[in-house]
């Protein structure tokens, strides 16, 4: 007999499983809330997304872009808009310079893998990209790390499952405690290389 659960008890059930990973229990030591909040469903249409893909991943940014778009957000479309090959630490940089400079609340890039993208944006300053192919990855990379840009490998990921990422990424609190002191280590490295490089 098949069971069916919601959307809220699958998350709860990963929530779980990551705990226990970590080596954390469901009930005690969870991370503290944070100031962050979602955006509630009054607030989200104020929220901007920059969205940007290569030519690899433009089929599945015009799908994503409609998701956010019914959603309230509003969308910042970086390209590219043809099936012209592009390069993609173009777009990954405009995404992230974007979403660096407070213009994007979020940002979200597709290419064939998510690999190099997330590469390339974790370069500009102040951004944490995160390259997810599961719920589970979603939902740590905004929990524990505080993630600013998704990126996403349309060539890896079927559609139901890029969109139930995406949806999942935008929706998750960053947990504070703990991880808000290792995501300000995470920044101080990126200081250190900044001041010595000037």
């Amino acid at each position: 007999m098949t069971t069916t659960h919601s959307e809220q008890e699958i998350r709860e059930i990963v929530r779980k499983t990551v705990y226990q990973v970590v080596g954390m229990t469901a009930q005690g030591n969870q991370p503290s809330p944070t100031t962050e909040k979602k955006p509630s469903e009054g607030e989200t249409a104020q929220q901007t997304v920059a969205i940007g893909s290569d030519h690899g991943g433009i089929d599945l940014k015009a799908i994503l872009k409609q998701d956010l778009i019914s959603l309230g957000y509003q969308v910042i479309d970086c390209g590219t808009h043809t099936k012209d090959s592009v390069d993609y630490p173009d777009i990954a940089r405009d995404v992230a310079e974007l979403v660096a400079a407070g213009s994007a609340w979020r940002g979200v890039i597709i290419d064939g893998a998510g690999i190099g993208s997330c590469m390339a944006a974790n370069k500009v300053p102040g951004v944490r990209a995160a390259l997810c192919y599961d719920y589970a990855t979603a939902v740590n990379s905004r929990e524990h790390n505080n993630a600013n840009v998704l990126t996403l490998g349309a060539g890896m990921l079927d559609i139901n499952l890029a969109q139930r990422i995406l949806k999942t990424w935008l929706g998750t609190e960053f947990g504070g405690g703990r991880h808000a002191r290792r995501v300000d280590k995470i920044t101080a490295i990126e200081q250190h290389y900044l001041k010595d490089g000037k």
